[in-house]
This record gives structure tokens, C-alpha cells and sequence, in this order.
């Protein structure tokens, strides 16, 4: 029964065949209270109970055999002398099997994962083709699986035989992945409970029972007054609350009117600064206005008497002008009668 528990692929830890995860959640410690009622008896009396933690702990045993493969398999060449030869044949054979699984597993993900991609080609001969390729590699699995099986129990009797390669072996823990050590811890722990469980007598069960019952029932009172107090303590915080929202109320509106008051008093302070600062401007616009009235009055004083001075230039040219052209015209006179008196 242990070999079957034990002989399955996922148990096996190598480079690659991590890939397939060891199942066993991590088992979360819990802080829990000492226990009131202790068996009376520290061993176990009868042959089934005896029987029974014989079989869980030579599973744990072959568990911790089988987690450590991946070790054997990493570090052969250091360990073949010393597990010897049939034993690392065997472990070889294994892994082989583990990673042809490996090598299927992943083909069958990947066809599947096109499978989903190209739904829409169902009636393509193609497509059937892939899907009949899909379903003879599924076929393959359960024969690989119990061959990886058969493996294990091969591998776990050649150790069982020779106790000296198997503590060697043990020694390797280290090699151990952490869910194959979550997945023992787990087994120590059911160990232990099993093991109290079957030193429990009849009556102390009982007694424990009712021991559990009488805490269950002081609980259960005990939360009732909690809850009671709860209520009562919620409905003095709702009093509070609203005693406390009134006064706040109150307070807000007092703060508004203080703050509408502050509000016109710097409306008041502002609208006089704006007068002060409107009078202020007016004023000094009409300077400004002033000094740029008489600045442009004397600037057109200053051009009347430049364009005056213009003019008579001008006229004296003009004059110059005339006279040197009556001259020129009283000149060309004479030459045209000497001309025509010729």
C-alpha cells in the first residue's frame, strides 16, 4: 500500500521534471492552546495500532527516499560508487521515464493550447488531424504513468535492500525541493496526530469529547455577553455620535458666522482700498495728462517753427529758382534774335 501511495512521477524532483509540481500544500503552523487532557499511555499496547504506525512510518521513510532522486540524478558521478551500480541504472531508467512524461506533457500542452486558438477550423481535415494526434498522446500517458510507477517501487526495493546506500542517500536532504519537504513535513505532522489519536483511550476520548463540548458551551455564553456588551457599547457610541454631531453642528455654524463676518470686514477693508487706489490713479493720470498736454504743446511750437523755417526755404529756392530761369529765358532770347537777325 505504501509503494502505491509513493510510486507516482510527481514525487520525483529533477532539473526538468520540477516542472511537475508536487500537489501537497504547504502546511500553515498554527499557534494553538495546550491541550487539556493528555493520554495516559506513552506507547502503543495493541498489534493493529502498532501495525499502523509501522506502515506510516516506513511511507515516510520511502518518501524521503523518493524526494531525493533528483539528487542521485544531478550528482551521479559522485554518488555511483557509492550507491552502486544497479541502483544508479535504475535511477537513470527513471529519469528517463520522468522526462519522456516531461516531454509528452508539454507537447500536449502546447497542441491544446493551438487547438484553442484555431476553433474556428473544426471541419478542416487538418484540424481532426491535430485532434487525433492530441488523443493518441493522452493515450500514451497512463501506460508512461505506470511505468513511472514501477520505476519507483524498483528504485525504493533496491534501496530497501541495502540500508547502507539508503542512509547515504538520506544524508543528501539538502537536494530536497521545498514542496517534497512541505509534503514530508505534512506526513510528520499526520504522524503525530495519528500517534495521540491511537494512544487515546475509549474514555479519554470521552472525556476529551466532553471536555470540548464544556469549552464549546462556555464559548458560546461567553460570546453571547460579548455580543451583548457590544450592542450596548454600540448604542452608547451612537449617543455619542449624535451628541457629538450636534455640538459640531453648532460650531459650524458659528464659524460660519464668524467667517461671514471676517468676510464683509474684508469686503469693507477692500472696497476702501480700491477707492483710495481709484483716487490715487485718477490724480495721477491728470498730472500725467497735464504733463503730456503741455510736452505735446511745445512739441508742435517746436515743429510750427521748424516747418516755418521750411517754408521761407523753400521760397528763398523758389525765388532763385525764378530768377535764374528769367535770366536763362532773357539770354536764350537774344541768342534766338541774334540768330534770326543773322
Amino acid at each position: 500500500m505504501a509503494l502505491d501511495i509513493l510510486a507516482v512521477a510527481p514525487l520525483y524532483q529533477g532539473p526538468d521534471i520540477n516542472k511537475i509540481r508536487l500537489m501537497a500544500e504547504t502546511t500553515k503552523k498554527s499557534t494553538t492552546p495546550p491541550k487539556p487532557l493528555t493520554p495516559s499511555r506513552t506507547k502503543l499496547t495493541t498489534i493493529e495500532t502498532k501495525r499502523i504506525m509501522s506502515v506510516l512510518d516506513e511511507t515516510i521513510h520511502k518518501v524521503e527516499l523518493v524526494t531525493l532522486l533528483s539528487n542521485v540524478a544531478s550528482s551521479s558521478q559522485s554518488l555511483e560508487g557509492m550507491l552502486g551500480e544497479d541502483i544508479m541504472k535504475a535511477v537513470r531508467e527513471h529519469v528517463d521515464l520522468c522526462q519522456t512524461l516531461l516531454d509528452h506533457v508539454n507537447y500536449l500542452q502546447e497542441e491544446e493550447q493551438r487547438l484553442q486558438e484555431e476553433e474556428g477550423f473544426e471541419d478542416e481535415p487538418w484540424f481532426r488531424d491535430l485532434v487525433f494526434s492530441i488523443e493518441l498522446q493522452k493515450s500514451r500517458l497512463p501506460p508512461l504513468r505506470q511505468q513511472i510507477r514501477e520505476s519507483t517501487k524498483n528504485v525504493l526495493r533496491l534501496l530497501l535492500r541495502n540500508p547502507q546506500a539508503a542512509s547515504l542517500l538520506q544524508v543528501q536532504s539538502l537536494g530536497r525541493s521545498e514542496e517534497a519537504q512541505s509534503f514530508i513535513d505534512s506526513l510528520v505532522e499526520l504522524r503525530g496526530f495519528l500517534f495521540e489519536k491511537l494512544l487515546t483511550s475509549p474514555m479519554e476520548a470521552r472525556d476529551k469529547t466532553q471536555f470540548i463540548q464544556d469549552i464549546t458551551r462556555r464559548n458560546r455564553r461567553n460570546q453571547e455577553i460579548i455580543d451583548t456588551l457590544e450592542n450596548e457599547l454600540a448604542a452608547c457610541m451612537r449617543n455619542r455620535d449624535a451628541e457629538v454631531e450636534k455640538e459640531n453642528f453648532v460650531v459650524q455654524e458659528l464659524k460660519n458666522h464668524l467667517h461671514q463676518v471676517l468676510v464683509v470686514q474684508e469686503l469693507k477693508n477692500h472696497l476702501h482700498q480700491v477707492l483710495k487706489f481709484s483716487e490715487n490713479s485718477l490724480l495721477r493720470t491728470k498730472q500725467e495728462a497735464e504733463k503730456q498736454q503741455k510736452a505735446d504743446f511745445r512739441a508742435s511750437q517746436a515743429r510750427v517753427a521748424k516747418i516755418q523755417q521750411e517754408i521761407l526755404l523753400l521760397r528763398s529756392q523758389f525765388h532763385n529758382l525764378v530768377m535764374e530761369n528769367r535770366e536763362a529765358e532773357q539770354a536764350l532770347r537774344k541768342k534766338k534774335y541774334k540768330v534770326e537777325t543773322e
